[in-house]
């Protein structure tokens, strides 16, 4: 037991201290695109900080998998370089046992990454998505801010008001001004008025901004003809808002048991996908022992770029196996279970080479003795 626990140690300290880079490197990339939309009025400021916590399950469920793997590589890499493997080995501790210690590890870090995909993280998902759905029934000028200049139609034209209500329902002392591209044949257009405010078309469920008292100039710049519309009421239909937070796919907000009780092909593969997260943990436990294997000269990073490129290779067969099953065009049922099958035979051959090739060295050896003699 000491010797599992310093062995357990050493992995998930190594696995935590990567799958906390991989998780700052993504966090921050996510964030700051949420932060590109909250700058162009798009998301409330707010929330920022909420979506990125519904999203960190469906971010950990495929981050700790590689955590793991390279943990145990740089763990296992350690401790053959500084020889201590080797005296383990000397200690009566032998290559199964070490495997049996690394898929007890790994059986733990499994029943996490499962808790994360078949639970937390379509909640994450639904829980995101409840919140935007609270943004777009909000009213349009929560994001506005007054006596600011704020961006339209990605930077084709510009809006401005003086004060905005603190019922964020009506805008007073309002301006904006169209400026489409020279080859868009629109003219350009100036719109102010002194208040302005959200109608919504029932029937449509189409929203409108109602501009009242007011004046509309139409006219390209440099030229002396201008068409000038003074208006009571001027309403503008306002698009409708297009959030990045949304899942790639329908089934990714829908419980596990929902898609248990689901019988589409979309659902299928998608309850398929969650259950083989934990056993992709095994499996890349079970491959990564033998990847580990280095001597004290070639260090212990010698083999971690084709063990990285082991896994991406795994990861894209899963991922891709995925996406025939949602087509319909898997060419053998329970297709994912054998690529998880594939790359489990993988593991067992490497894990087994070195005592295959020390059998077959040693046949050939008994076989030149005999001939000598």
């Amino acid at each position: 037991m000491i010797i599992f626990r310093y062995l357990a140690k050493e992995v998930l300290a190594s696995m935590v201290a990567v799958s906390i880079v991989l998780l700052l490197i993504i966090i921050s990339a996510r964030f700051v695109s949420y932060l590109a939309e909250a700058a162009a009025g798009e998301l409330d400021a707010g929330i920022l900080l909420t979506l990125m916590a519904f999203r960190l399950p469906a971010y950990l469920e495929l981050i700790l998998p590689l955590g793991l793997f390279i943990g145990i590589l740089m763990a296992y890499g350690r401790l053959y370089v500084d020889s201590e493997m080797t005296v383990l080995s000397a200690c009566g501790m032998s290559e199964k046992r070490l495997l049996a210690y690394t898929l007890i590890t790994s059986s733990f870090v499994a029943c996490v990454v499962a808790l994360f995909s078949l639970y937390l993280g379509p909640e994450g998902v639904r829980a995101s998505e409840s919140l935007l759905a609270e943004q777009r029934n909000r009213t349009d000028f929560e994001t506005l801010k007054p006596a600011r200049f704020h961006e339209l139609d990605t930077g084709r034209g510009v809006s401005y008001a003086e004060a905005i209500t603190e019922d964020k329902q009506r805008l007073t002392g309002v301006f904006m001004a169209e400026m489409p591209g020279e080859d868009s044949g629109t003219v350009p257009s100036i719109l102010v008025a002194e208040s302005g405010e959200t109608i919504v078309d029932r029937e449509l469920g189409t929203k409108y901004l109602l501009l009242k008292d007011g004046r509309r100039y139409v006219g390209r710049p440099g030229e002396a003809r201008y068409e000038v519309v003074a208006f009571e009421e001027y309403a503008q239909r306002l698009p409708e808002p297009d959030y990045a937070v949304k899942p790639k796919k329908e089934t990714d907000g829908m419980t596990t048991a929902a898609l248990w009780n689901t019988s589409t092909i979309e659902a299928r593969a998608a309850l398929q996908w969650r259950l083989s997260l934990p056993v992709l943990v095994m499996v890349i436990g079970l491959m990564a022992v033998p990847l580990s294997r280095t001597k004290p000269r070639r260090g212990r990073y010698g083999k971690l770029v084709p063990a990285i490129l082991l896994y991406m290779t795994y990861l894209v067969a899963v991922n891709s196996a995925r996406g025939m099953v949602e087509k319909g065009s898997a060419p053998v049922p329970g297709l994912l279970w054998c690529v998880h099958a594939l790359f489990a035979l993988i593991g067992v051959t490497m894990f087994s080479w070195s005592g295959l090739r020390n059998a077959v060295q040693g046949l050939f050896s008994r076989e030149a003795r005999r001939e000598t003699a």
